[in-house]
């Protein structure tokens, strides 16, 4: 996923949610898996940059929650429009 665009974002506050593809071989088959990240932007008080984290504190858990349910909302909508989708469930099953 590095070097790559995310295909979707979803934030709440400093949370958000990022929907990655991901290309996979499935018996000699070529098929876009979807995958999901999740992250909590801040700003480091030392050296003033903005990082990344995948912890959270009580009173992010909420948004992270919501940033992934848009991101699998998103999801089952892009699988439904995807002629491969049943090879992609065999997969997740």
């Amino acid at each position: 996923m590095t070097g790559q665009k995310p295909i979707a974002k979803f934030k709440a506050g400093m949370v958000s949610a990022a929907i990655w593809e991901n290309p996979i071989e499935v018996k000699g088959k070529t098929v876009t898996m979807l995958k999901a990240t999740v992250q909590r932007r801040y700003k480091d008080n030392k050296s003033g940059d903005w990082k990344s984290s995948q912890s959270f504190s009580r009173n992010e858990i909420p948004m992270a929650i919501y940033c992934l349910q848009q991101a699998f909302e998103k999801m089952l909508g892009e699988s439904d429009g995807d002629s491969d989708s049943n090879v992609e469930e065999e997969i997740v099953m």
